[in-house]
């Protein structure tokens, strides 16, 4: 089987790294526009409806329609609004995301006209960490984009995404030491290689729970799109932004979908990997067919994120930062513990059931806190009192609201 060598990032000629360059940019972009077609067909098949069907057969020139159309737009520039902060906002927005696709693998060493090279543009020793740090900046063009607009909505918005990122980039971080522990090294690549025969979403689910959650909380999708709530905001951060720089903003959000799939894919779902039982074929994981192992995957995250929007309703403030700060990292914090004692325990020489067993033991214990805290709320929170004066309850069909009695003059 194939695996990248370390040797061989950082020494591709200087046309070939501007290729291998283009070729990502084209794939983030591509990904991005039969994304937004597909999220509206399944979309419209989820709610039971037709989907875009009219531009282009079956629709599907829909989104390049949508491109053209908003290039076409007016770009509109408020009164009020801070200039350069309110036109740079997009770009930091976008590029963060592009970039953070630099170290991700998409597949082994292949030869490219007589040069030995990666799937991957390059690999660092703190790859995870380049992508979280790259990621992170990404947040700074929602909140300067709400907060140079001159208005209410948009400020909120930016602020409500600050507080978002820096809730679950804490999370996400944490599922990621998991990982850490069990491959030993932050390359993507190692990582990648240390999932040759199991793939690390079977030894550390819990993990990837986690991360599964804070993926969607780090790229404001539904139920977790609160920088951007409608209901409350108009469109969020992004109600004063038109043209070019509307559509910026959803590519960035669009990318960030793909960067984020890619990553799970790289740290939990083996990379570029073939799944069983194709990867008992000769040749599954070696030259481009692993690319296609790859992308599939990204795309079955992406297909779960458009699920999430058609089935979830979008989440109270409250709610969501409570799930956040009481539940994902208290939660990842005793889990990375567990899994400290079980490399410590394997170290040592001890059985692999030794292992499943403190695995076992920790799901039952966190499966226990979690009922004993749910009817304790349960009891404190009153029963609803029907009767005047009690706890203010609507009436039920065929009932009338108690008149309040008042005091003679």
């Amino acid at each position: 089987m194939t695996h990248p060598d370390p040797t061989l990032f950082g020494h591709d000629p200087l046309w070939l790294m501007a290729v291998k360059a283009v070729a990502i940019f084209g794939f983030l972009v591509l990904t991005v526009l039969v994304a937004i077609l597909l999220e509206r067909k399944i979309l419209g098949r989820m709610q039971s409806r037709f989907g875009p069907n009219r531009v282009g057969p079956w629709g599907l020139l829909q989104s390049l329609a949508d491109g053209v159309k908003l290039a076409l737009k007016e770009g509109l520039l408020p009164a009020g609004v801070d200039k350069p902060i309110y036109l740079l906002a997009p770009v930091i927005a976008t590029v963060p995301a592009i970039l953070a696709f630099a170290v991700i693998p998409m597949g082994p060493a292949v030869s490219i006209a007589g040069h030995r090279t990666p799937l991957q543009l390059t690999d660092l020793s703190v790859a995870v960490l380049y992508v979280l740090a790259v990621t992170s900046i990404g947040v700074y063009g929602i909140v300067l984009a709400g907060w140079s607009s001159g208005s209410t909505y948009p400020l909120l918005g930016g602020l409500r995404s600050s507080a978002q990122v820096i809730s679950y980039e804490i999370a996400m971080a944490l599922s990621f030491a998991a990982v850490f522990l069990y491959a030993g090294t932050m390359s993507t690549s190692g990582i990648v290689a240390a999932q040759d025969r199991t793939w690390y979403i079977f030894l550390l689910l819990p993990s990837f729970a986690v991360y599964l959650v804070s993926m969607v909380g780090e790229t404001n999708r539904a139920p977790f799109d609160l920088p951007e709530a409608e209901g409350e905001l108009v469109a969020g951060f992004h109600t004063e932004y038109s043209s070019l720089k509307f559509a910026m903003f959803m590519l960035a959000e669009y990318i960030n979908m793909t960067t984020v799939s890619a990553l799970a894919t790289t740290m939990f779902l083996g990379g570029w990997h073939a799944p069983w039982p194709l990867s008992l074929l000769d040749g599954a994981n070696s030259g481009w067919l692993p690319l296609i192992w790859f992308v599939a995957k990204v795309w079955l995250f992406l297909f779960f994120f458009m699920w999430l929007r058609a089935s979830l309703p979008r989440l109270r403030y409250d709610q969501f930062m409570a799930l956040g700060w009481k539940i994902l990292i208290p939660f990842s914090l005793v889990w990375i513990m567990v899994v400290a004692l079980s490399r410590t325990l394997r170290a040592e020489g001890h059985s692999v059931w030794s292992t499943v067993a403190v695995n076992v033991a920790f799901t039952l214990v966190v499966v226990a806190v979690f009922a004993v805290r749910r009817r304790r709320r349960r009891r404190r929170i009153p029963p609803p009192d029907p009767q005047p004066g009690g706890f203010p309850v609507p009436p039920l069909p065929g009932q009338s609201p108690p008149r309040r009695e008042t005091a003679d003059a």
